[in-house]
């Protein structure tokens, strides 16, 4: 597939003569019940999976939490968290035990951090409010649409503003910005000021 163009709603395909068919949805053929999540480790038994379950959905995102208890919690289950973190309420950590959060950094509320692998946070970071940091995706050629997972790493002195969207595979260099609603899909040279419609 080269591209395609949007007309009144539909997207039309366009291909290159010659083009294979190959078994990916572009050829109709994705079967989903044969999905197997080969490549992907949970990192933990299942019994330390259920356990962060229960505690991550009732008193760990609760605002009458302080966040020093917040905190200790998460290194309980493994994260590693330097001195000065705060985390405010509301935030969604998948897996605590794939988190690396640097010295005075900073979580904001309702932030998601989707930790399928790793997600390293430098010092002096800011994470803004409803920031979605997603290291997982899949494969759209694989006829089963198994798992394309890849960590994410933020550098030291970067700020992620609000609703901004880091997928997986990125590094954030040392310094950068990244503007409020913004989509990251590579990596962002340190000290860049990246929004959507503008890299500086």
């Amino acid at each position: 597939m080269v591209g395609s163009r949007i007309r009144e709603g539909r997207s039309q395909v366009i291909k290159n003569p010659g083009d294979k068919p190959r078994p990916d949805s572009e050829s109709g053929e994705r079967q989903l019940a044969n999905f197997m999540g080969t490549g992907y480790d949970k990192g933990r038994s299942i019994p330390v999976q259920v356990a962060w379950m229960i505690v991550s959905t009732t008193v760990l995102p609760r605002w009458w939490m302080p966040n020093a208890i917040r905190i200790k919690i998460l290194r309980m289950f493994g994260a590693n968290i330097a001195d000065g973190v705060l985390i405010r309420h509301g935030v969604k950590i998948h897996w605590p035990w794939k988190l690396t959060i640097g010295a005075h950094s900073w979580i904001g509320e309702r932030a998601w951090l989707l930790n399928l692998e790793h997600i390293t946070i430098g010092q002096n970071v800011c994470v803004s409010q409803d920031v979605l940091l997603c290291t997982g995706s899949h494969d759209r050629h694989s006829p089963s649409f198994e798992f394309d997972n890849a960590a994410i790493t933020i550098e030291d002195g970067c700020w992620i503003a609000t609703r901004a969207t880091i997928l997986r595979g990125t590094t954030i260099g040392r310094n950068s910005v990244i503007g409020a609603t913004s989509l990251v899909t590579r990596n962002i040279p340190a000290g860049t000021l990246h929004t959507n419609n503008l890299i500086v």
